[in-house]
């Protein structure tokens, strides 16, 4: 009976016990950003313009020269009545544009002085403040919430396969 129990038992472990494949995939990314300060800005041009009727135009008006720094500038039209007494209209419009600007030099990212031109957008940088974050070993994350203009994105992935 002895004989039979050790055959039984060395028979019992000598059979190849199941075997799996398991698979243990850990990710995590923390990402940080704080906006920058941005400014756009588009010049707009001068213009000018005279209409009528019943007058004679003596001195045809204009728009200046353009040179670097300046506004254009006008100069406005002379007219006359072309018969004394009778009705007439008269319309004149003048438009100043921007002044051209020097070129803008940035410097390690710091812009010096913004634009103002006439129709300019401008948004403040973000403060970066007390923006963190952390994920641990173990998977456990912690954000802290920075100033204006930033943000913070945390992600864990833990996926476990087994075959």
């Amino acid at each position: 009976m002895r004989r039979f129990l050790f055959v039984s038992c060395l028979t019992f472990f000598a059979v190849s016990p199941a075997s799996a494949d398991i698979t243990v995939k850990h990710q995590s990314s923390i990402q940080l950003s704080v906006d920058g300060a941005a400014s756009q800005a588009t010049r707009i041009g001068s213009s000018y313009s005279v209409s009528g009727s019943g007058i004679t135009l003596d001195t045809v008006g204009g728009l200046g020269s353009l040179t670097a720094g300046s506004a254009v500038g006008y100069t406005p039209a002379a007219y006359s009545l072309t018969n004394d007494g009778a009705s007439f209209n008269y319309s004149e419009a003048y438009t100043e544009g921007d002044a051209t600007q020097a070129a803008t030099t940035v410097t390690a990212g710091v812009v010096p002085s913004l634009p103002s031109l006439g129709s300019t957008l401008t948004q403040a940088g973000g403060v970066a403040g007390d923006l963190a974050g952390t994920i641990t070993g173990g998977g456990v994350m912690a954000i802290d919430a920075g100033g204006a203009g930033t943000s913070a994105t945390g992600q864990v992935i833990l996926s476990i396969t087994a075959n």
